[in-house]
């Protein structure tokens, strides 16, 4: 099931599927199409959300993991 990054529940994991804008400021970050992330948290009002991204955490604003796209397992 393919849903937004923003979407995903704790303990939710999958891979990057497609990344719809800001691919510059993901691709620092280590968010790459092909990645396999788990959701460790999201704040409920505006981000921001973490993900666990191989054996880095990963943060991020709301509307970059708005734009990540993820099939779920």
């Amino acid at each position: 099931m393919k849903k937004k990054l923003s979407e995903m529940d704790f303990g939710d994991y999958g891979t990057v599927c497609e990344i719809s804008s800001n691919k510059s400021g993901l691709r620092a970050l280590g968010v790459r199409e092909g990645k396999t992330l788990t959701m460790v948290t999201k704040q409920p009002v505006k981000g921001p959300v973490v993900v666990m991204l191989g054996e880095v955490e990963v943060a991020m604003g709301l509307e970059m993991a708005d734009s990540v796209f993820v099939e779920c397992n």
